[in-house]
């Protein structure tokens, strides 16, 4: 999955010849799933199809103030478009409207969107070769990133003049490709790697009997689509669980057994950057499996268990780099059970959940955590759901990173 998955992306098109091409970017940015819209400048109209654009974004596109064709109907808002969009880019942006981005000429519903937009403002030139070169061009070029704006290189090639030379609208594909890289190389967690573990182990005890819990996975999976959101390369190392995740920037490695979830954390952990253990790794499991499925003949049956190995501990003791997270789930003395694993686990930190706390636990969709560091600064979070939680502990990880 794109990091342009879920957002909103409005696209403005002016009247340049590579118009035409927007047609492929508004099917590249729906297939990264954006939801996108498009605003047209009024002469952009001729070169490329509003029908066309809409129906490949399956949303109505703009091109004036209000339809004067129907004296009633709502006025298209340049202030609703840009308060709705996470992304605005210009492609292509011709001279002219480059010019009027530069001195604030608002003179059609592109421009005025353009003047009202919160978001980052990307613009792909499109032009002549000479026009390109025209210094008052190159003065736009300046003053439109010094505005922040954010200039997505034309290409050198064929013009529709027959010239060869710069001036060429970079094609789709790279359009896509830059904003997706300059997103990620934005973001607090680009270049790293993450791993977590997430949801129950199941432990054997005849080929269809297990020992579980009823962790759901759905804080461990909630924590992976955060850190891919940060720009971070994720490992998510998951027991059986009916969560799902489509995230570019995310692989699972699905696990059953305990002993599998150990085999895959220490695979993974030397090369990661941040670890973080929110699987509810069973404590016991069955000394011996039944190779045939036990038969219900006697009242009573008796299982022997054994330790399985403890993922967590295990990483703490040959951690070098890592930034190592724990999850701590207690019914009693919390605090003091908490900073003890912190400590004896050689953790750099610890998230506290309390089974006496209603909301928190397994299954729900909400949890209530407390964070405990190496200095046992204790910070306690109300209930809240467990995506807003993760983002609440990678604020604490990147503080703790940054410090």
């Amino acid at each position: 999955m794109s990091i342009l998955s879920g957002k909103n992306v409005l696209l403005g098109i002016s009247a340049g010849i590579a118009a035409y091409k927007t047609a492929s970017l508004v099917r590249l940015f729906v297939k990264a799933g954006a939801d996108v819209k498009v605003v047209m400048s009024p002469a952009s109209i001729g070169f490329v199809t509003p029908l066309t654009l809409s129906t490949l974004s399956k949303n109505p596109v703009v091109s004036s103030f209000y339809n004067e064709e129907d004296e009633s109907a709502v006025w298209n808002s340049h202030v609703e478009l840009g308060l709705w969009a996470d992304l605005l880019i210009i492609a292509p942006a011709t001279a002219n409207t480059m010019s009027k981005m530069a001195n604030g000429t608002c003179d059609n519903l592109l421009l005025a969107t353009y003047l009202s937009a919160k978001c980052p403002v990307y613009f792909a030139p499109a032009m002549d070769l000479d026009m390109f070169k025209h210094p008052s061009t190159s003065q736009s070029f300046k003053t439109l990133q010094s505005f922040g704006n954010i200039m997505i290189p034309a290409t050198s090639g064929e013009l529709a003049s027959g010239l060869v030379g710069e001036g060429r609208m970079a094609e789709p594909e790279d359009i896509v490709a830059f904003i997706e890289n300059h997103i990620l190389g934005n973001l607090p967690l680009y270049g790293k790697k993450v791993m977590i573990t997430a949801g129950p182990t199941y432990e054997a005890i005849d080929p269809v009997r297990f020992i579980g819990n009823h962790s759901s996975g759905k804080m461990g999976f909630e924590l992976a689509k955060t850190a891919a959101n940060l720009g971070a390369e994720v490992t998510l190392i998951s027991g059986p669980t009916n969560q799902s995740l489509q995230h570019g920037l995310v692989k699972i490695v699905p696990v059953v057994s305990a002993q599998d979830m150990y085999n895959q954390a220490h695979l993974f952990f030397k090369d990661s950057d941040v670890v973080i253990c929110a699987a509810a790794v069973a404590d016991y499991k069955p000394k011996e499996v039944a190779t045939q499925k036990i038969k219900k003949d006697d009242s009573t049956l008796t299982l022997k268990l054994e330790k399985t190995k403890d993922v967590l501990a295990s990483l703490g003791a040959i951690k070098t780099n890592q930034f190592l997270v724990g999850f701590a789930l207690e019914t009693n003395n919390e605090l003091e059970h908490a900073k003890g694993k912190l400590k004896r686990k050689n953790l750099d930190l610890i998230v506290l959940n309390s089974l006496n706390d209603k909301g928190a636990g397994f299954k729900a969709d909400t949890n209530k955590i407390t964070l405990i560091d190496t200095e046992e600064h204790i910070t306690e979070f109300n209930l809240k759901s467990k995506a807003v939680v993760a983002q609440d502990i990678f604020n604490e990880i990147l503080n703790q990173l940054h410090a």
